[in-house]
């Protein structure tokens, strides 16, 4: 299953990296992509959506499903 959630304040390649590393480390998250672009992180895998915002939230970014 994929799931995108909303991620503000990434403005570099390090800020992707830090939300990427943050949102593998939850159970049930095989893949994750971040675009500071987009303002955005899609997940694969069945991690609960309120437990990735969390996780990016911890790591200082704001994030929202």
């Amino acid at each position: 299953m994929s799931t995108t959630i909303t991620v503000t304040g990434m403005t570099c390649e390090h800020c992707e990296g830090r939300v990427e590393d943050a949102l593998a480390g939850v159970s049930g998250v095989t893949d994750a992509t971040a675009d500071r672009e987009s303002d955005s992180a899609t997940v694969e895998g069945d991690a609960d959506v309120d437990t990735l915002v969390a996780a990016v939230e911890d790591v200082g970014y704001d994030a929202s499903a």
